[in-house]
């Protein structure tokens, strides 16, 4: 390992075992012979099993699935790297395996000094402890000494905004509280590598300021931060570089904002491909996607043009009245835009729906600044009252007019005008 790597990552890939049951009958029970004859057999490789130690399956049939797979990449010492991907892309077991939570499969991982995880809001925290008592405890486990923690004691609290309630049993604290404390105790234990998951799904805008600014400053310190998240823009601010997983494997490193383009044009890609099923199973629908006023899919739209957005449907049985709708989000999560056929002026709905359906959207947006956004979008079955079907893999560019990068940022995007007198 060369002196100045903090993360040595080669070759790394962990699998699972996964058991699925058979359908033994056409009905939706067991008889109880069958019960009775199957128990005893489960039972017996159950304890077979934990006594060779394998992992015990749940199950008639086992699959072996592997949530990494040849993963290999280097951190410097002081870099901050953010880690992204879809769910279940790897990222969450790729971050136990560097926190020695769990090991690889095959591969070989190589840390050079003390690591703080922030996986999950408060773990290792006890819920019977104070918030004073559980700054010790943390402490103790990260490996820092009694003197050590006295003397960063004050910080970790004032950090935390839990003054008040710092011999306060944790169990009685809201999530805000425990989220705060966790973080802070993590943050300023001062470790020499520090991987934080999520943190700031959790928390409002002034403590999620105050992550940031404590994550930036450890790189700063010459400390590692690897940081995992969905919010684009933190990743961008925090990250100087970048690692993209795809279905357990590493499929781009680099600079962050590439890194970040490329992930951005690849969930475009799926979305043009994949078909999904209602969980009622009436009718099928396509992921929707973007149109141009030409009638050619797009992955985006120039600042002020109207955008368009099509469903396909296919109902393979007539089916009553339907609403779909989309909620736009901006890559912090704050949501800039609402819309569901039901609220559509002058549009009347068929009482039934048979056989291929296409359904456009318009929506005009003249001032939504440049930038990507997240389009969660979901289909309302009217005569069940449920929503019926779900999804948030839909992206949306807003490209600028021209060359011009000043006003860029925030929601909303337009031209001002400014006078001085002097």
């Amino acid at each position: 390992m060369k002196s100045d790597l903090a993360i040595q990552v080669e070759d790394v890939g962990k699998s699972y075992l996964i058991g699925h049951k058979r359908d033994h009958t056409s009905s939706n029970y067991r008889a109880l012979r069958d019960e009775l004859v199957s128990a005893p057999l489960r039972y017996a490789k159950h304890t077979f099993d934990a006594i060779r130690g394998k992992q015990l399956i749940s199950g008639d049939e086992v699959e072996e699935f592997w949530a990494l797979r040849g993963v290999s990449f280097d951190v410097r010492e002081g870099e901050r790297v953010g880690i992204i991907g879809r769910n279940g892309a790897g990222k969450s077991t790729l971050l136990k395996i560097l926190s020695r939570i769990t090991d690889p499969t095959t591969g070989r991982v190589t840390l050079k000094g003390r690591i703080a995880s922030l996986l999950e809001v408060g773990t290792g925290f006890h819920m019977e402890l104070s918030g004073r008592e559980n700054i010790y405890v943390n402490g103790s486990i990260l490996g820092m000494s009694r003197r050590d923690i006295q003397k960063r004691f004050d910080e970790i609290v004032e950090f935390a905004n839990v003054e008040k309630f710092i011999d306060t049993p944790v169990k009685r604290y809201s999530s805000g509280m425990y989220l705060r404390l966790a973080f802070s105790v993590a943050a300023h234990l001062e470790p020499d590598i520090l991987i934080v998951d999520e943190v700031l799904a959790v928390g409002d805008a002034d403590f999620q300021k105050k992550c940031l600014g404590r994550m930036q400053s450890a790189g700063r310190e010459g400390r590692t931060v690897l940081f995992v998240s969905h919010n684009m823009e933190a990743v961008s601010e925090i990250c100087s570089r970048a690692i993209l997983l795809r279905g357990g494997e590493l499929t781009a490193q680099g600079p962050t904002s590439d890194v970040i383009e490329t992930y951005l044009a690849s969930r475009h890609s799926d979305d043009a491909v994949e078909t999904y099923e209602s969980t009622c199973g009436r009718f099928r629908l396509k992921r929707p996607y973007w149109i141009s006023e030409a009638g050619s899919m797009v992955d985006g739209f120039r600042f002020g043009a109207p955008i368009k957005l099509r469903f396909e449907f296919d109902f393979q049985d007539p089916v009553p009245t339907i609403n779909p709708g989309i909620r736009v989000v901006d890559m912090t999560g704050r949501t800039v835009f609402i819309s569901h056929l039901a609220d559509s002026e002058g549009f009347r709905a068929p009482d039934i729906y048979q056989g291929r359906v296409v359904l456009d959207t318009v929506f005009n947006l003249p001032q939504l600044a440049p930038g990507h956004y997240e389009v969660f979008f979901g289909v309302r079955d009217e005569s069940e009252q449920t929503v019926v079907y779900a999804e948030h893999d839909l992206f949306l560019e807003i490209t600028p007019p021209d060359s011009r990068k000043n006003g860029a940022g925030g929601v909303l995007w337009h031209t001002t005008s400014w006078s001085l007198n002097q």
